[in-house]
């Protein structure tokens, strides 16, 4: 089945009556929106509805989760994301989208759209206009206002009912009688699932007939007396119905003074955290490395925060989270933590930035797209804040956002920190460098030729003032005149990076000539071996690529050869995985298929691995060119229909160098020759209409689909 939707959490309870007038709407309309109070249960409804209606929708069932957004500035991209559309188009966000979806028949669920309402209802209405086949499920607190909106209205569990029981029971891990403490919990908690759970936690610690007896003293105070610090949020918390606001507040009372401190700091995560985060961002006072993780461990015994998941990461749901959020402002500690935040987060950026050449950077890599949410949220909390920490921050993530498709947002993030940020030196050369390699995968080569001129006065601007700085701090006594002469420096990394965009450039412009000229010239100025800097390997990469594209390939395969071998003994993942690309290349211009197949693969195995889905496309479209010049027309209709899968999931057209694109057409005409052209278009259509992921195995496996 096509599509993505998360797994079910085991301790669905009930809801059948539901469950059936969500599957009925959805049959009959093509949006239905599930609204009901915070901590009700609609998350998990859609959920389970989205499984089980899945199979009515050919192009599969795909869940976004709009909590990580504190605006309406990236809504698309989430969205965007969420469908596997790597969107790599320059122009309006939303149209790259509505093309993805125009053809397909889908259904797209929409979490958590409250505090995005009037956003996520524009975007809706733009996508059902445009995408005949799309059907949306939406979650929010309140009705979308779309026309043809279906509203499905969730309340809470019958309180006396067998489910509040049942949920209750698994939550706490017990089997109680429905005549008891449990059942007199279970109404005086009206039967909100989450109001359940926070009890089910405290009845492991506590036991339901001491829970029953705070409840009853808690539940029995006036709201306005006891829990009257959010009735301001309506949003949140809606003035109809208090017993969740009390709930919280009641497990909030339960905390010790370090856990809700804990509480309170933990809020400002936006998404899913580790351990080492909360201790860097958290800590202070009495929050020490020796008592966080307890108090963590008392916040996960209270079913305040989630337990850690399989790669050790917690997260706070969204109503819980805003508590907490209420009395980090109350303690007046939110500017204080979020400042922390964005520098523990700016900190990791640069760690990924300077550990990329070498063993740790597919870690760094997957690190930077696991804590996105939370850069994501660092980077406009500095925007705000530091424009300059902001350049600083987003200069070190944006290559590797690109890298993963995420090209929109990197060209976002980089354009608003430059443009605040008057700063000049490293951080704004490297902003502008990632720009350029941004733009340039966009399609965008006109801007990109600015960008790229820009980067490289700032590359010989920096490179100058840091020589100028080094002549001083070795002359003893007073400074020299600062506009006396100084000896031309050296280039540097800039510079390389600076040339290596140019050269790039170049090349998918169709000027290899122009892109040799300048890596080769900088790579012979600078000294060192391709080891020494990530900037280095890069302008090699470039050069090898120039020198393919102007026929020189037995030295492009040295030189290639030569690359190829330095990454392995540093352990280096992107430029190995281009490397193959050329290879493969290179293999094909020489009339050697076999072994362009062989790096084509290898190229695809660790595209895969980088999640690049322009990689993989590129990859695809030269194995299928590779499989075709030997012949095998069969399995190279199927990966070629395979990489006009993931070519739509960017957005663009084919691409790739000038000539891969010759070569592909010659042997694609060959190969629909070889089996007839009926054979080829099916085995084609059928591989572009199943799995991308399937394809992309059978690929790698060398078998055809059955």
């Amino acid at each position: 089945m096509r599509g993505h939707l998360p797994d079910e959490n085991p301790g669905f309870v009930g809801r059948r009556t539901e469950l059936g007038r969500i599957s009925a709407a959805l049959a009959e309309h093509r949006l239905v929106t599930v609204t009901g109070v915070g901590g009700v249960g609609k998350t998990r409804l859609a959920l389970r509805s989205a499984h089980r209606v899945a199979e009515r929708f050919p192009d599969g069932a795909w869940w976004t989760d709009l909590t990580p957004l504190d605006g309406d500035r990236l809504l698309v991209a989430l969205v965007a994301d969420s469908v596997d559309l790597s969107d790599h188009t320059p122009g309006m966000a939303s149209t790259a989208l509505c093309r993805r979806l125009a053809e397909d028949r889908l259904l797209l669920v929409l979490d958590s759209c409250e505090h995005l309402a009037e956003p996520c209802a524009r975007l809706v209405a733009e996508l059902l206009a445009a995408a005949p086949g799309l059907t949306v499920l939406a979650t929010s607190r309140r009705p979308l206002g779309v026309e043809g909106e279906r509203i499905v209205a969730l309340d809470p569990l019958p309180p006396a009912g067998r489910d509040a029981l049942e949920l209750l029971r698994r939550a706490a891990g017990e089997d109680f009688p429905a005549a008891g403490p449990a059942g007199e919990i279970c109404v005086r908690l009206e039967g909100i699932p989450l109001a359940l759970e926070l009890a089910a936690a405290q009845i492991r610690l506590q036991g339901a007939e001491a829970v029953r007896d705070q409840l009853g003293t808690r539940l029995d105070t006036p709201p306005g007396a006891r829990f009257d610090l959010l009735a301001h949020t309506q949003r949140v918390w809606p003035s109809r119905h208090q017993t969740l606001r009390a709930a919280i507040g009641w497990s909030h009372e339960l905390c010790s003074p370090l856990e809700r401190l804990l509480w309170a700091r933990l809020s400002v995560f936006r998404g899913p955290f580790d351990l080492a985060s909360a201790l860097a961002v958290c800590s202070g006072g009495p929050l020490t490395p020796a008592t966080l993780p307890e108090a963590l461990d008392g916040l996960v015994r209270s079913s305040v925060v989630r337990p850690p998941d399989a790669s050790g990461r917690h997260r706070m749901l969204d109503t819980i989270r805003a508590y907490g959020a209420t009395w980090l402002e109350r303690t007046g500690e939110t500017g204080t933590v979020a400042d922390r935040h964005a520098a523990h987060f700016r900190g990791l950026a640069r760690r990924a930035d300077t550990e990329w050449l070498g063993a740790r950077q597919l870690r760094w890599y997957r690190s930077v797209d696991a804590h996105h949410t939370d850069l994501r949220t660092a980077l406009d909390r500095l925007l705000r804040t530091e424009p300059d920490a902001a350049l600083d921050l987003v200069g070190s993530v944006a290559f590797a956002w690109s890298c993963r498709g995420r090209l929109r947002e990197a060209r976002d993030g980089l354009e608003q920190a430059l443009l605040l940020s008057g700063s000049r030196g490293r951080a704004r050369a490297r902003a502008l460098w990632a720009l350029g390699v941004t733009l340039v995968l966009q399609g965008e080569f006109g801007p990109a030729q600015d960008v790229s001129e820009r980067c490289a006065r700032e590359a010989r601007y920096t490179e100058y003032e840091e020589a100028l700085e080094t002549e001083r701090a070795a002359v003893p006594g007073p400074h020299p005149d600062p506009y006396a002469e100084v000896a031309r420096p050296r280039p540097g990394d800039l510079t390389l990076d600076a040339a290596a965009l140019a050269g790039l450039l170049a090349l998918t412009t169709g000027r290899p000539m122009a892109a040799f000229v300048v890596v080769d010239h900088v790579l012979d100025s600078v000294p060192g071996g391709p080891a020494d800097s990530a900037a280095r390997l890069r302008c090699g990469l470039v050069r090898v690529f120039a020198l393919t594209g102007l026929g020189r390939l037995a030295e492009a395969r040295e030189r290639a050869l030569a690359l190829h071998a330095v990454c392995e003994q540093l352990d280096e993942h992107w430029t190995r995985t281009a490397l193959e690309y050329q290879l493969a290349l290179t293999g094909l211009l020489e009339g050697a298929p076999a072994d362009a197949a062989g790096h084509a693969r290898a190229m695809l195995e660790g595209t895969r691995r980088l999640g690049a889905s322009l990689g993989v496309a590129l990859g695809l479209d030269v194995l299928a060119t590779a499989l075709a010049a030997a012949g095998d027309g069969e399995r190279a209709a199927d990966v070629s229909g395979t990489g006009e899968a993931y070519w739509r999931s960017t957005g663009q057209p084919r691409r790739g160098l000038p000539g891969l694109r010759a070569l592909r057409e010659k042997y694609t005409d060959t190969a629909r020759a070889t089996i007839g052209e009926p054979a080829y278009e099916e085995i084609f259509l059928r591989a572009l209409t199943g799995l991308p992921q399937d394809g992309l195995d059978r690929a790698l496996r060398g078998f055809p689909q059955a």
